[in-house]
């Protein structure tokens, strides 16, 4: 098996380069592992449980996972208004990848003294 020379190489030609523009973000991880333990969560709901992220970066986040396919957001006309997020098939396409990190995180996580 030959390796490509790196120099006729181009990572942003990668899947794997993609895939990190895709989840790249301080709390796309965040969100979609939330989704995925979840499944259903509402804006207020996902706020308060990753903690931390202000009402801007989440609803700023949460569209551009909806922009690239990841997760669904469902309005109900209601006063007052109810959101919901869920994940899309793309999304749960990653739930391997995540759960792959769950298990190494478990693995590799030292108790601090």
């Amino acid at each position: 098996m030959s390796k490509d020379c790196i120099a006729n190489c181009r990572l942003e030609d990668t899947g794997f380069n993609y895939t990190m523009s895709l989840i790249q973000g301080k709390y796309k991880m965040f969100i979609l592992y939330t989704l995925m333990e979840f499944q259903v969560v509402r804006f207020n709901e996902m706020q308060k449980y990753i903690g931390g992220i202000t009402y801007k970066t989440l609803s700023s986040t949460l569209k551009q996972l909806e922009a690239d396919g990841l997760i669904h957001r469902e309005e109900y006309p209601q006063i007052p208004p109810k959101v919901e997020y869920s994940l899309t098939d793309r999304g749960r396409s990653l739930i391997p990848i995540l759960d792959q990190m769950c298990d190494w995180g478990d693995k590799n996580r030292r108790e601090t003294p």
